[in-house]
């Protein structure tokens, strides 16, 4: 069969909204993917929190008094956690054999932070040599 004018605009015609039709059934998996990579950054960015709160902690816990250590400990853990990570952080400094670690605990969020949370935490941990205090 030959092809003339009339067949080829029939032809356009009959595919017309395909391309919607697609995108709309694409839709549900794209939004998925993003809702997942966006979890996925928050529990990024929670591990990344709890590692710089538990080395502020530490710092700071050498820098004080053996009494205040405790007390700096945990001002210095919470101090640049948003209102979103601090109400579920807690931040615990030990010292034994001139050695002093600070262990600090998120929560993660689910989707949007400061709202429910995820039912696991996340550990952030480190550790200094305890300095000598005049």
């Amino acid at each position: 069969m030959r092809r003339t004018r009339e067949t080829t605009m029939t032809d356009r015609h009959r595919d017309r909204g395909q391309v919607t039709v697609e995108f709309l059934g694409m839709t549900p998996t794209i939004l998925v993917t993003l809702v997942v990579l966006w979890q996925l950054v928050l529990v990024g960015y929670t591990f990344t929190l709890a590692g710089n709160a538990a080395d502020e902690a530490v710092r700071a816990a050498t820098a004080a008094a053996p009494g205040a250590r405790q007390g700096a400990c945990q001002e210095a853990g919470l101090d640049k956690l948003s209102g979103a990570w601090a109400g579920g952080a807690t931040v615990d400094c030990a010292t034994a054999g001139g050695f002093v670690t600070a262990d600090v605990t998120l929560d993660v969020p689910l989707l949007f932070p400061g709202t429910v949370s995820f039912p696991f935490d996340v550990e952030g941990h480190a550790g200094a040599v305890e300095e000598e205090v005049d």
